[in-house]
């Protein structure tokens, strides 16, 4: 294989091979670990938090470029990570995450004599007897696999009703490497766990099964066609969603045998306009249905780029008078919904679509993203006043507004998230990625594009889908104001009493931070004139009791030490 540690594989780790990735990951790990623990644990312990804060966005970005470095490299499943942990905003810093989004997953390509080995193999055939011809030039080439364009034997096309397919094949040894990079990242996952700043932000194991699970079920072409085949029945009523046919006796858990149904990239303006057909209305009818996989069906493409999803034009108007479809391809990367998650979700769109920014909050609530012990009477002041600010407004508007006001409304912001205990649940984070991912090819499309107005007449539709519980929750609601109403009197009392004791606790971000910087110069001041006391004090009596005046400038020490340097003991803050 030439390099050991190489990713590109084209047979089965040699065990020298797979010691050498693993050690190389984990030497990559140990190596950014200790100087994140250097810069962020100890020198700050030493009153020293400037030095790490002035060099903390360089090092972050020097880190998250050295891993792309190394995912490229190596390839297999890191690169995968990093596309993986480009979601995680809760996390990661967005300087991380921000260099973790160019992550592509494109690779040299396997030597199709190679690839064609291993695809007989798996069929147990030569290619000729199914297909009519294969194209060894592939189509695409990541680090999983590789696509092939091929055309069925006419008996073949024949049973499954289409001709032209492509060839998705696993790269031979991809097992041995994926369970390498999972044994290695199990064991950086371990070390996480015993870090106080990571582990009370992230549960570091858990991320690494739920990226584990995700990674094999993508490596499982049969759990992708079963894929395609659900996401296929969801919309079969709706005649501009278009998904691939599977050739089912063809496909195997490494090779995937289905419809070619390339046609125009979605962000191709060009060519849509050529074909007649107008990029608003694919933005718009795009955006539609990746709400309906969110917040109807419950089972979504989590991986929506403008790869995956082709505009195809119609010969003459179908019965529906549509003139163009739109296919989605890749079902590997699927997010689920329960339906828990789903009602809180569809609770949430209603409250942005109304721009309520307690009902968002209450939302928020339902997902799991905010504690339930969390005060967020600011959060709602903060949503509130996003909705009045940037409510309706475009992409193309959006750029035209001041950055210096983004950055007071981010800055205000980032001070009250962090202040509340906030957490994101595991299902949700997949439905960030593909809203988000929604929102930038809708946008591409279309500048003119508003997710706004995307959201308002699509909650009508989620409020109509919700009228069969509306009884139900009128019930619930007015049994809920009653139930409230019996605790209130309670709750007044406990109030009235925490304001006598003085625990009565009033959350402001900015009051908070202008309080304690106050509460310091006062303590400050107090400092400096008991030194004053004492080391006159001090003085005075040292001419008739040296001991009592001794003692005394000794003491007059520790209030001076306190005036001097409070301020650098308050930056050290709690030791981690």
């Amino acid at each position: 294989m030439g390099n050991p540690e190489a990713g590109i594989a084209s047979e089965p780790l040699s065990a020298r091979a797979a010691r050498a990735r693993y050690r190389r990951i984990l030497r990559f790990a140990a190596l950014h670990l200790a100087s994140l623990w250097w810069f962020e644990l100890v020198l700050p312990r030493f009153g020293m938090n400037s030095i790490a804060n002035k060099t903390r966005t360089k090092r972050l970005q020097r880190i998250a470029r050295s891993f792309q470095r190394l995912a490229l490299d190596l390839s297999g499943l890191l690169i995968k990570l990093g596309q993986f942990m480009s979601t995680r905003l809760d996390i990661l810093p967005a300087e991380i995450t921000k260099e973790l989004e160019g992550l592509q997953d494109e690779v040299p390509a396997v030597d199709f004599v190679i690839i064609r080995a291993m695809a007989e193999r798996e069929l147990g055939l030569p290619l000729e007897q199914v297909f009519a011809s294969v194209d060894s030039t592939p189509l695409a080439a990541a680090s999983l696999g590789q696509v092939h364009r091929a055309v069925l034997s006419s008996q073949e096309a024949e049973e499954l009703g289409f001709e032209n397919v492509v060839l998705k094949i696993q790269r031979p040894g991809i097992d041995g490497i994926v369970e390498v990079d999972l044994s290695a990242l199990r064991r950086v996952a371990g070390w996480l766990s015993r870090i106080r700043l990571i582990n009370r932000r992230a549960d570091a194991p858990a991320l690494m099964d739920e990226f584990a699970a995700t990674c094999l079920e993508e490596i499982d072409y049969l759990n992708e066609a079963a894929n395609a085949e659900r996401f296929a029945e969801n919309f079969a009523e709706n005649p501009r969603v278009r998904v691939p046919g599977i050739a089912w006796e063809r496909s195997t858990r490494r090779v995937l045998v289905q419809e070619d149904v390339t046609d125009i990239k979605i962000t191709d303006l060009d060519a849509l306009k050529a074909a007649g057909i107008d990029p608003a209305d694919v933005a718009d009818e795009f955006a539609a249905v990746m709400f309906d996989q969110v917040f109807i069906h419950g089972f979504f493409h989590a991986d929506p780029h403008p790869g995956n999803i082709f505009i195809q034009p119609l010969p003459e108007p179908d019965e529906f008078g549509q003139t163009w479809r739109m296919t989605f391809i890749d079902f590997g990367m699927m997010g689920e919904v329960p339906s828990s998650l789903g009602k809180a979700l569809r609770t949430t769109v209603i409250a942005a679509a109304s721009r309520d920014g307690a009902g968002m909050v209450d939302g928020m609530r339902e997902i799991g993203v905010l504690m339930p012990s969390a005060d967020t009477v600011e959060l709602e002041r903060a949503l509130t006043k996003v909705f009045d600010r940037f409510g309706g407004i475009s992409f193309v508007e959006l750029q035209t507004i001041d950055p210096r006001e983004f950055k007071a409304f981010v800055n205000e912001f980032s001070e009250i998230v962090r202040a509340l205990p906030f957490q994101f649940p595991e299902n949700f984070l997949l439905v960030i990625r593909a809203i988000s991912l929604t929102s930038g090819v809708c946008s591409s499309v279309n500048p003119q594009f508003n997710i706004w107005n995307a959201i308002e007449p699509y909650s009508a539709k989620l409020i109509k889908a919700e009228g069969g519980n509306v009884i139900e929750a009128f019930l619930r609601d007015g049994l809920t104001s009653l139930s409230l109403l019996a605790r209130l009197p309670k709750r007044v009392d406990s109030l009235i009493t925490r304001a006598e004791l003085g625990q009565l606790t009033l959350r402001n971000p900015e009051l908070e931070k202008r309080t304690t910087f106050l509460a310091r110069a006062v303590r400050r001041v107090i400092s400096a004139v008991l030194f004053g006391v004492f080391f006159i004090s001090g003085l005075l009596m040292f001419e008739t009791d040296k001991d009592l005046g001794t003692v005394l400038l000794v003491i007059s020490g520790v209030p001076l030490l306190h005036a001097l340097f409070a301020d650098f003991i308050a930056r050290r803050g709690p030791l981690p």
